[in-house]
């Protein structure tokens, strides 16, 4: 993923009394959990625990959900900003934190990705978003909050586009914009989610049931070894990135793989993957397929590429931590939750 040169936005971070979330939930849960869905007149809360961006950049998202017939909350850290951050650290905690407590709030959806979640996931308080589960919605940098929820408190979330990628005027959008954008309203409304995909020659073919997650291969690398770690055993794993150079998502996948996290999946999904060009003499010689089924030649899981989700316009919502099928086949790829 790409990464804006950043400054330090605090000289001190948080005060002591601030429990990681291993002080509260140090053992692995399974996602179990699915919150409430949404019925009009519900509150969805927006904050901006990653980069910055402006009250002007999130009014088509406010508009848009408001015809939905929710009601919006926008957080104080929506239009604040420290470098490329939206606001400072204590700042996108304190907002973050006033989100997961206020049991009003039905779904918080991030504003926007960048980079800035691992810098305040250690200090969040979860025993409120615990005792009353509400959906978490995102992806890029917001896999950090994906993967630390699946991983300690086992409560479903929604990986999907976020405010800054809502078109400004709804009506002039192309197909392909309102159908990711309506399904975060699906998926929030509880609707099943299925998707069929165009076959890649390069795909193994098989059939899948595992729970799904995911997100930001980068983002999941920078996670390994933490309380934020992944755990994929019999799930079905998506994956997706940009701004990559070809050696960089080599040694990424290295990273799965000796990580144990291609070893017992259930099936795998690449989504899509923005490459940077090799530079002239230093090309890698693998194509992203390649470095894939390398990676994975000694297992037996079905696996599809080219999935729509990613940072690209076809990126659709995904119910992580539900389990899901997922149908790999010469003439036809599907991904559903109705099973």
């Amino acid at each position: 993923m790409d990464r804006k040169h950043f400054l330090s936005s605090s000289a001190s971070l948080f005060a002591a009394s601030v429990l990681p979330a291993s002080a509260m939930k140090p053992a692995d849960q399974p996602a179990s959990v699915i919150p409430p869905y949404l019925k009009k007149g519900d509150l969805i809360g927006i904050t901006s625990p990653a980069g910055y961006i402006t009250h002007a950049e999130v009014l088509p998202a406010v508009r848009l959900m408001e015809s939905w017939g929710y009601r919006i909350r926008l957080g104080k850290t929506i239009g604040r900003r420290d470098a490329t951050f939206g606001g400072t650290d204590m700042e996108r905690l304190s907002d973050m934190q006033q989100m997961l407590n206020d049991r009003e709030i039905k779904a918080i959806m991030c504003a926007r990705g960048g980079y800035g979640s691992v810098r305040i996931v250690d200090h969040l308080k979860w025993e409120q978003f615990r005792a009353h589960p509400k959906w978490m919605i995102g992806f890029s940098d917001i896999t950090v909050l994906h993967s630390h929820i699946q991983r300690n408190l086992g409560i479903a979330s929604i990986h999907s586009k976020m405010c800054n990628s809502f078109p400004d005027i709804w009506e002039k959008a192309d197909s392909v914009q309102k159908e990711t954008i309506g399904s975060i309203r699906k998926a929030l409304s509880g609707e099943g989610m299925d998707y069929s995909v165009v076959p890649n020659a390069h795909n193994r073919e098989g059939t899948a049931t595992g729970i799904l997650t995911g997100g930001n291969l980068k983002t999941l690398e920078t996670l390994a070894g933490s309380d934020s770690d992944l755990r994929t055993e019999n799930k079905i794993l998506f994956v997706e990135d940009t701004g990559e150079y070809l050696y960089s998502i080599d040694r990424m996948f290295w990273n799965l793989q000796r990580t144990g996290k291609l070893r017992n999946l259930a099936g795998l999904i690449i989504g899509g993957f923005k490459i940077k060009q090799d530079d002239p003499g230093e090309e890698f010689g693998k194509d992203l397929q390649q470095i894939v089924m390398e990676k994975v030649k000694n297992y037996r899981y079905p696996v599809c590429f080219d999935f729509p989700v990613g940072h690209q316009r076809d990126n659709f919502a995904l119910k992580c931590g539900i389990p899901h099928k997922l149908i790999v086949q010469t003439g036809a790829c599907t991904l559903t939750d109705k099973i």
